[in-house]
């Protein structure tokens, strides 16, 4: 569709066609569909609602905020190329228009879900032509960026490199380990987070004052209502508008025609808070952290709390089981021998149970471990046998600790020297060196202060 109406200035006047619809009249807008247009009578909430400048953004204040260096640059037409990183909801694509809008340049959406090589191509192919035609940049956006392999990011590198095109990325997943570290030199990451209530709070209060189809309603919403859609929400804006929505279209008017949503429709329409959490992704990960340090730190509740989390998020509980596992051989372990039993009991008892029944020898095992006192003095012990056997990695076996399986070996004097510990009194043999000499002498086994480490020895 060609553009109608005044076009702003621009670095350069695109011939007809090639702009597609970024810009009707004065204002600047994306490619029909992309993004979406507030306008659009089809559109869900969150989509007519997208803020369509900086000023009109909510949140994220450490990014694009007032005197941030993003803001800057975005004000200068300085943007680089860009990996937005951050959870569902956070304004990720939203900011990628606003840069696009800000910047006066060609907006070409992609969605790492759908998208491969040729549509990289097309794109770079349209952005040459539409460079060299009247001078206009182009903003490649691609959603999902953690879903191109890393064939289709390589892809994008060399025309990152000379400027064909601005990359903008938005990712959920950590892009240390999802995007391939070439693009990532070349991209600056700014980390998205969570929307705090009082910003989800803004968002519907401005949904509810501006949007024509909601005024259309004859909405009465409650306060209390509001503040479960902020609840349910969990700091995503887009869940916020949808559960907004849902529960104001399917409230029915009473007889003065006005739809009255209260607290109990938006409970009945959203039902529990969004759960930020991917199995494969960052919230697993952090998720199990938070878990593992609180009953590392002896704090039942948290452990408990986090064990909660994971499991109504529909992690799978031999994953946490496998962890338990872990965490009493390495940060109970001798302080209380029991715990690494008690965890393998778990473990078995969660393979044999499933789901939801797990959850008790879950909540078990987790307060076991965490009410128990703790030693990492078997852990340390081996990293300090691993250090030397690096040291001294090809250091042969001793003779004298060699099995003598054969005549043959005896001769060559396998064995010889050695002395049985059940020879000795206390079978225990003194001075018997169990070590090549370069490893001799270094103590490993350094015992802990606490439970069992901490009773006398009893020779």
């Amino acid at each position: 569709m060609t553009p109608t109406g005044r076009q702003p200035r621009r670095r350069g006047d695109a011939p007809p066609g090639l702009q597609r619809d970024l810009f009707a009249g004065d204002e600047p807008r994306l490619p029909e569909g992309a993004v979406g247009d507030r306008r659009a009578g089809s559109a869900p909430l969150a989509t007519r609602q997208r803020p369509r400048d900086l000023d009109d953004f909510v949140g994220q204040e450490a990014v694009v905020g007032p005197g941030s260096p993003l803001r800057g640059m975005i004000e200068r037409d300085e943007t680089p190329s860009l990996v937005l990183w951050g959870p569902p909801g956070t304004g990720k694509t939203t900011l990628a228009a606003i840069i696009a809008r800000r910047t006066e340049r060609y907006f070409e959406p992609l969605s790492a879900v759908d998208a491969g090589v040729a549509d990289i191509r097309r794109v770079v192919a349209d952005a040459r032509q539409r460079r060299s035609a009247g001078g206009v940049e182009t903003i490649l956006f691609i959603d999902e960026l953690h879903r191109f392999n890393r064939a289709q990011q390589d892809h994008v590198l060399p025309h990152v490199e000379d400027g064909t095109v601005t990359l903008i990325g938005a990712t959920t997943e950590n892009p240390s380990f999802y995007v391939v570290a070439p693009l990532i030199s070349r991209a600056r990451v700014f980390k998205l987070d969570v929307l705090s209530e009082a910003d989800i709070r803004t968002i519907v209060m401005r949904a509810l004052e501006r949007d024509e189809q909601l005024g259309a309603l004859d909405l009465d919403v409650a306060d209390d209502a509001i503040d479960t859609i902020v609840g349910l929400a969990g700091g995503d804006a887009r869940s916020a508008l949808n559960l907004l929505e849902l529960a104001a279209t399917s409230t029915r008017p009473d007889a003065d025609g006005v739809r009255r949503v209260t607290r109990e429709a938006v409970e009945t329409t959203g039902q529990r808070p969004t759960v930020l959490y991917d199995r494969m992704g960052d919230a697993h990960y952090d998720h199990i952290s938070a878990y593992i340090k609180s009953v590392r730190d002896s704090d039942p509740d948290g452990a408990l709390y986090w064990l909660a989390r994971m499991l109504e998020a529909g992690e799978d509980p031999l994953f946490v089981a496998r962890r338990m596992v872990i965490l009493a051989a390495e940060d109970v372990g001798l302080a209380d021998p029991q715990a690494l039993v008690v965890a393998v009991s778990g473990q078995q008892a969660v393979h044999f149970l499933g789901m939801p029944e797990a959850r008790l020898p879950l909540a078990e095992v987790t307060v076991y471990l965490a009410r128990a006192p703790k030693s990492n003095s078997a852990y340390a012990a081996y990293t300090r046998a691993a250090a030397d056997v690096e040291r001294t990695r090809n250091d042969p076996v001793p003779m004298h600790l060699r099995n003598a399986a054969t005549r043959l070996m005896r001769d060559f004097g396998y064995g010889d020297g050695y002395r049985y510990a059940h020879d000795f009194e206390g079978h225990v043999v003194p001075d018997q060196s169990h070590r090549p000499p370069s490893a001799e002498g270094n103590v490993y086994y350094q015992p802990g202060s606490l439970g069992d480490e901490a009773r006398p020895d009893e020779a």
